[in-house]
């Protein structure tokens, strides 16, 4: 299901007419339309160009073109909609790729065009019929939230019809069962129609009952995020990086392997080949859960770096308003935005054109405040329909010349629970997912770990705090050891940085190609990691009874650090079995 957003045509009697008076890139300027609102869409020129307002004096306006303003001129017309930027929600979302208006792309050209009105562009989309089948216990009288009826055919997730917010009363008509189109009508609630798909603002938030915060840890599939800087869910991570870090493989494991029921993935400012991977992948992945593509539950927002400008300040809206919708049904939902740093240019782009006064690198003094409202937006929450249900966020940052002090990344770590670092240091040592575990934060640790305690792994924080602080202070004595030379260390310093190498190699590398190491499960990271700190233990004590630490060091660990990549995804048995066979092989020394 796709928005309608171009402006469709109103009566002059109601809505102001103008014109442009001045155009500059996605810069429009317009005089003459009365009465119009902030954040009103308008009407441009004769092939009816979407542009939403920004500022106002009088009856002079000043627009923000969601669409190529080519051959647009002074004295064209301008006319006000009545309505802000929104999106039509409905069934359809999920399996598609749309642009950052929600309009499908899966026939659009490479180049959106102004003549793509949505009258023509989204007719066959519009007319497509879904089965709607009305849900059994519905009681004489409905609120906000309450289901209405259920449409099988849309993705690999039921699509649950919705009492829309604002709507509540007597259900005086439903639909039967039988084929619906996205504009028909489902129910009457109030003396108000209800249909099938609903249209909301992309910029308003969706309401729900109640906010919780009981953190409950999203499961990525990922060892170094899972074991050391985990993310709740409801909670926002950042992935800054520079280039070549290795950014977008980590996203896109995370949009493959997280235990989300729906992603949405926004694809902002980035190039086109990437978001063809993107889709190429999601659609060859096969779904463990439904046994389908992995791309039938998952909503792609591609506003790539060819295509209009200020679409891609609107896509994370886009995407996060989607995300909502999917959210209200009771559904966790995890939005990946790749990349913000993309979307804040447009930003500043936009603001050098109409002359605001710049903040720090040119960005405007609002992208701090802009951030918050995307990132703000995540949250696990009591639905509506008294689900619960949450919207999780993973920004990625691609800072210029991977500054990590630039406002985009400095801004967006006020917003963030989680911070996940990209060391070009490991990244070019083919280290990957080359997260710093210097540099990352989550900031979650302890509440997660209560969570883990409360459902059957109290060893769970003991186990991370050792795993950080072994790397931490391997980390040290790696720069000493480059000064003074590995040897001149005594022994137990020495078993700390073979217990770090074996952390890294053995635990936080992981091979995105490898059918068995790509996704990890959480018995098997923990087990990875007991393999890895017993070893390390046995070796202590091994130099404490006079061992020296060059014998250790010789000894043949191949088995630990095989262990990952010989094991099943989900064998957790099969790594814990090493254990015996290596500390019986230490003790022979």
């Amino acid at each position: 299901m796709d928005a309608v957003n171009s402006p469709s045509p109103a009566s002059p009697s109601t809505l102001g007419v103008g014109s442009v008076v001045r155009v500059n890139g996605p810069l429009v300027e317009v005089d003459g339309v009365a009465n119009l609102a902030m954040l009103e869409l308008v009407a441009v020129g004769p092939q009816r160009i979407s542009a939403q307002t920004v500022a106002l004096s009088g009856e002079h306006a000043v627009l923000q073109a969601y669409e190529y303003t080519g051959g647009l001129k002074v004295g064209d017309p301008a006319e006000a909609t009545g309505g802000e930027l929104a999106g039509l929600l409905g069934p359809g979302l999920l399996g598609h790729a749309f642009d950052g208006l929600l309009r499908p792309l899966s026939s659009a050209p490479m180049w959106l065009t102004p003549d793509r009105a949505a009258s023509d562009a989204d007719t066959a989309t519009l007319s497509r019929e879904w089965t709607f089948e009305p849900a059994s216990s519905v009681g004489p009288s409905v609120t906000a939230g309450d289901l209405l009826g259920t449409v099988p055919d849309s993705g690999a997730v039921e699509h649950r019809v919705l009492v829309p917010p604002g709507i509540s009363g007597e259900l005086s008509w439903r639909a039967p069962k039988g084929p619906l189109r996205a504009l028909d009508p489902v129910a009457t609630v109030g003396g108000r129609t209800v249909t099938l798909a609903e249209r909301w603002p992309v910029r308003q938030s969706r309401p729900f009952r109640q906010s919780l915060s009981e953190a409950v840890p999203l499961h990525t599939g990922q060892r170094v995020l899972d074991l050391i800087y985990p993310l709740a869910r409801g909670a926002a991570a950042a992935v800054p990086g520079g280039f070549g870090t290795g950014k977008t493989m980590l996203l896109q494991q995370i949009a493959k392997w997280s235990d989300a029921d729906v992603i949405v993935y926004v694809g902002c400012g980035e190039r086109g080949n990437e978001m063809a991977d993107v889709l190429d992948g999601l659609a060859q992945l096969v779904d463990e859960r439904s046994g389908g593509r992995l791309i039938d539950r998952t909503v792609i927002i591609a506003n790539t770096s060819n295509m209009p400008m200020m679409a891609r300040e609107a896509s994370i809206y886009t995407g996060i308003t989607v995300a909502e919708f999917y959210r209200d049904m009771g559904y966790e939902v995890v939005v990946i935005a790749d990349s913000t740093s993309r979307w804040a240019e447009a930003l500043r782009e936009f603001a050098n054109r109409n002359g605001d006064l710049p903040a720090e690198d040119g960005f405007p003094a609002t992208l701090a405040s802009a951030l918050g409202a995307f990132y703000e937006r995540a949250g696990r929450v009591k639905t509506l329909s008294g689900h619960t249900a949450s919207v999780t966020v993973i920004g990625a940052v691609s800072p210029a010349g991977g500054d990590m002090t630039e406002p985009v990344t400095t801004d967006t770590q006020r917003f963030v629970r989680s911070l996940w670092l990209l060391d070009r240091d490991l990244a070019y040592s083919r280290h990957y997912p080359a997260v710093s575990w210097s540099g990352s934060f989550a900031r979650d640790v302890d509440a997660i770990g209560r969570w883990y305690t409360a459902n059957g792994q109290p060893e769970w924080t003991q186990r991370r705090s050792r795993t950080v602080a072994l790397l931490a202070e391997a980390d040290r004595l790696e720069s000493l050891a480059e000064i003074m030379g590995r040897s001149s260390l005594p022994g137990h310093e020495r078993m700390v940085l073979l217990g770090g190498r074996l952390i890294r190699d053995g635990v936080l590398l992981q091979s995105a190609l490898s059918a068995n190491d790509g996704f990890c499960s959480d018995e098997k990271g923990a087990a990875l990691l007991d393999l890895v700190l017993g070893v390390v233990d046995e070796c202590q004590e091994l130099v404490q009874r006079g061992i020296p630490a060059t014998t250790i060091e010789q000894a043949d660990l191949g088995v630990v650090l095989r262990a990952r990549e010989e094991t099943r995804p989900s064998d957790a048995v099969g790594v814990s079995s090493r254990l015996p066979k290596v500390l019986q092989m230490l003790r022979a020394l």
